[in-house]
């Protein structure tokens, strides 16, 4: 994880706990979300579903010389991971015959107690061999719209740990030793500031400052990863030569406010990254934070 090594089951290193036998109590499923910061439900999706929005995925990045052919989508030579959000391949039907299925509204719904909203964009990415995802808040990207926005992670396929699944430190939102970061770094609009948004790619830093341990598991193609915006996530190391295919899906009450880049016809997204302004590094951030 992040280069480093993580012995599962460890000190550092545990195992996501499955929500799914309490699917229909919300109730519970709240008081889960409001201790660890995050749910684990299986088979939430149809897995044929989910596996043909794969295909289409899959099949857009092979034209794209992104990976090679065969069913695993192994990633071609010299190419790193690729960003599909709000391309035209998101919105395609059978892809959000998976990203906005009945069962994620109803799941969002039986959450808030109220009809819900997803994003139009869709943040679809390749995840590639030896790379992974580092720590962050969802906050700092998407933090001007409703405070209870919450972000499903949907992998489009199988993706075992040595592929690079999603993990989340268990009570980062909450426990007292993350309050400094939560002050400074969690306060952050990356558009607004300018600032990379990223809290650090080495895991066990975030241990040795905050304290907390990291969860993971493997995934199937059906079952997602609930977590809100203020829980600092990441990933393993995919360590195959598969592409890790994968999408963040957002979901708010409808009466809440809305974060204005990510909606429309064409959604605008971070337009920070092309405005030719100079982004400060988060080590240059930290350094004025005193983190």
């Amino acid at each position: 994880m992040g280069h480093r090594e993580l012995e599962l089951g460890g000190a550092d290193l545990g195992e996501l706990v499955d929500s799914t036998p309490w699917q229909h109590d919300p109730d519970l499923l709240e008081a889960r979300l409001a201790r660890d910061g995050y749910l684990l439900m299986r088979g939430v999706l149809d897995r044929d579903v989910v596996l043909a929005a794969r295909d289409v995925v899959a099949d857009h990045a092979r034209e794209q010389g992104w990976v090679e052919p065969g069913p695993t989508a192994p990633m071609a030579d010299g190419v790193r991971g690729q960003f599909l959000g709000g391309l035209p391949i998101t919105r395609d039907p059978a892809v959000l015959a998976a990203l906005e299925a009945p069962a994620l509204f109803d799941l969002f719904g039986l959450l808030y107690g109220e009809p819900v909203v997803t994003f139009p964009f869709k943040w679809v990415r390749l995840v590639g061999r030896n790379e992974f995802t580092g720590a962050h808040l969802d906050r700092v990207y998407m933090g001007r719209g409703s405070t209870r926005l919450r972000t499903a992670w949907v992998p489009l396929g199988d993706v075992p740990f040595e592929q690079g699944p999603l993990a989340v430190c268990v009570g980062s939102h909450r426990l007292p030793g993350f309050a400094r970061m939560h002050e400074t770094y969690g306060e952050v609009d990356v558009d607004r500031d300018l600032i990379d948004g990223i809290f650090t790619h080495d895991p066990l830093e975030v241990i040795g400052l905050f304290g907390g341990r990291w969860c993971t598991s493997s995934f199937e193609a059906g079952d997602i990863l609930v977590f809100s915006m203020n829980t600092l996530h990441a990933s393993l190391d995919n360590t195959t030569d598969r592409a890790r295919i994968s999408c963040d899906v957002r979901f708010q009450p409808a009466s809440d406010p809305v974060d204005e880049r990510w909606v429309g016809d064409n959604p605008p997204g971070h337009y920070s990254r092309t405005s030719g302004e100079k982004i400060l590094s988060v080590e240059e951030a930290r350094a004025l934070w005193g983190l």
